[in-house]
């Protein structure tokens, strides 16, 4: 089983704390089978060029530092977790003895995959803000996050709000989610380009994945991942998106 990177210099009183949704990404991304599938779609071998990995919402960076054994470009709209994911990017790099093979580019504060350029990403990684809610917070402004002395209700404020972002999701949990699921077949590598999405029952998964089968000539979203059950319905998710034309 591979390790689990630290968190230990993370504070979680702004950014959000790897739970169960997190290690279903780490667990699916390491079984034998998504292994397996990946490798025979990248082929990657020593004259190949390495994968491009982006992480969406990275928070803690445990998910993408789990990842890190190839190129990784990274970024948040939330400052405290865009220095907090470089840290545990480096930390597992560094501990894991790959630092030769692995080139860790950037973590950049963004609206989603808007600082990327078009169809230059060969894996990308969202764990959403899939909580429904009855409104989205909204996105801060430029250097928000610089803030001055705050009183001690000033900054729990703050830091609720910060936390706000990582899992208020809006009507269905879905209003993040939909408008990162259209900039897919935009962002993504035209030719090999993977997406891997997480997903709860109330965002209704099952229709997210027609949605892309029915309305996307020549795209497929295969569910590769799946966390518990509740009356009935699976808690959580994960969709790979991908062309299956290649």
């Amino acid at each position: 089983m591979l390790p689990t990177p630290s968190t230990s210099h993370v504070s979680f009183d702004t950014i959000y704390e790897p739970a169960e949704d997190s290690f279903l990404l780490l667990d699916t991304l390491s079984s034998a089978s998504e292994a397996a599938w990946l490798t025979d779609r990248f082929q990657i071998s020593k004259s190949s060029a390495s994968p491009l990995i982006v992480e969406v919402g990275s928070g803690s960076g445990v998910v993408i530092a789990f990842t890190a054994a190839n190129s990784k470009h990274i970024f948040d709209v939330n400052r405290d977790a865009c220095q907090a994911t470089r840290q545990t990017v480096q930390t597992a790099i560094s501990e894991t003895g790959n630092a030769s093979r692995t080139h860790y580019l950037s973590s950049l504060t963004g609206d989603l995959v808007s600082p990327l350029k078009p169809g230059s990403v060969d894996v990308l990684l969202f764990n959403p803000p899939y909580v429904p809610t009855p409104d989205l917070p909204i996105l801060p402004q430029p250097r928000q996050n610089e803030t001055k002395s705050l009183s001690r209700s000033e900054k729990f404020e703050h830091d609720s709000y910060l936390l706000s972002l990582s899992y208020a999701g809006g009507l269905d949990g879905m209003e993040t989610t939909n408008r990162f699921i259209e900039a897919i077949p935009s962002i993504l590598n035209p030719e090999r380009g993977v997406a891997y999405l997480l997903l709860c029952a109330q965002n209704k998964p099952e229709d997210v994945r027609a949605r892309i089968i029915r309305g996307w000539h020549g795209w497929t979203a295969d569910m590769v991942g799946r966390s518990g059950m509740q009356a009935g319905w699976e808690k959580l998710v994960i969709l790979r998106i991908y062309r299956n034309e290649m």
